[in-house]
């Protein structure tokens, strides 16, 4: 087990969940809303929106991942972790969806509490949540 997991365990930032897998159909549903919102905000060239919407686009991608596998988060990069081991671990999904993840938490933070975003993080996010949730869609199936 990664030693980040296994601390997040310990540290209760990632807990089994009962019936868990009954609420990833709904994180799936909020993470394609987010994406037809980053999607909008790009037309208008709301870049820091569009930032901030594609990474909740992924965080309710990863989510879906997660209640898939039995587990809720407590934390967004116990999340990343835990997408890290259950899935990129065992052969389910490429390595560059967690870098996209962690890439989409500083972009957005960045956007979010600073100020500092532009249209090419902005796109090249937006890229990246959309290949995210279809290559999700894939592995739930």
């Amino acid at each position: 087990m990664n030693n980040s997991f296994k601390k997040c365990i310990e540290r209760n930032k990632i807990v089994k969940l009962e019936n868990a897998e009954t609420l990833v159909l709904k994180e799936l549903e909020l993470a394609e809303e987010d994406l037809g919102f980053a999607k909008e905000s790009l037309l208008g060239k709301g870049y820091k929106w569009t930032t901030i919407q594609s990474y909740y686009s992924m965080f309710h991608t990863a989510r879906a991942l997660l209640y898939n596998k039995g587990f809720r988060e407590k934390s967004h990069f116990c999340l990343i972790e835990s997408i890290r081991v259950l899935y990129v671990k065992e052969g389910l999904l490429n390595f560059e969806f967690v870098e996209a993840l962690f890439l989409g938490k500083s972009l957005r933070e960045n956007a979010d509490y600073y100020g500092d975003f532009n249209k090419e993080n902005a796109e090249e996010l937006l890229r990246l949540a959309k290949n995210f949730l279809e290559e999700t869609k894939n592995i739930l199936k």
